[in-house]
């Protein structure tokens, strides 16, 4: 099994940066790809952004340029650089795995983000 740690979030004013963490534990080995997703009051969840165990990248439109996930391999952490947030960036932030087995997706705990105008 496959446990996901978030932290991070906090309140930021508009243009701010933050940096989420999350930090993988268990069977390491079977995360096939790991990612963030937020959730804001009355709105579905939405992917932000994702990172392959090889190290390709994939952004959604609405943070491309101002958000960058990376990963640290030793340390089974990947992260979420935020930058130039805007009040619609507010969101519960939630790390997600996905394994290379059929297994569902694997989710955190959620960390709250708040930008304030």
């Amino acid at each position: 099994q496959v446990q996901l740690v978030e932290s991070g979030g906090g309140l930021v004013q508009a243009g701010g940066s933050l940096r989420l963490s999350c930090v993988a534990s268990g069977s390491i080995f079977s995360i096939r790809a790991m990612g963030w997703f937020r959730q804001a009051p009355g709105k579905q969840r939405e992917l932000v952004a994702g990172i392959t165990r090889g190290g390709t990248t994939n952004y959604s439109d609405s943070v491309k340029g101002r958000f960058t996930i990376s990963s640290d391999n030793a340390k089974n952490t990947v992260y979420l650089q935020m930058n130039s947030l805007k009040p619609e960036d507010t969101a519960v932030y939630y790390c997600n795995a996905d394994l290379w087995s059929l297994a569902p997706r694997v989710w955190g705990q959620g960390t709250q983000v708040t930008v304030s105008s």
